[in-house]
């Protein structure tokens, strides 16, 4: 079983409408709710070796890949000059993106 993500948020509340607040203002308080879920702490994080077991490469081609001039490889931010995380939702555009749909054209 692939390993999970090393930091997720689990604290979420489920919202509440505003007391006698019309439909339509509760619906940008949610808005701006939204925004602050997707704040990048809230987002699930995977250090090199987990999205290497994740993405089945060995955690060098992560290393190698960051290395890279210019840089290969999903977006990444480095903590310190050991410590690299790498985003999920950036983990799962950069495969997005990569995606070949046999029979397809171009």
């Amino acid at each position: 079983m692939p390993p999970e993500p090393i930091a997720a948020s689990t604290n979420r509340q489920p919202r509440k409408q505003q007391e006698g607040a019309p439909p339509s203002v509760a619906r940008r308080t949610v808005s701006v709710q939204d925004d602050n879920r997707s704040s990048l702490l809230a987002d699930a994080w995977y250090s090199t070796s987990d999205l290497a077991a994740r993405l089945h490469v060995d955690a060098s081609t992560l290393r190698r890949w960051r290395t890279a001039r210019p840089p290969q490889g999903p977006p990444f931010v480095s903590i310190s000059e050991r410590v690299v995380l790498y985003s999920a939702l950036d983990v799962a555009e950069w495969l997005r993106s990569r995606r070949t749909v046999p029979g397809r054209e171009a």
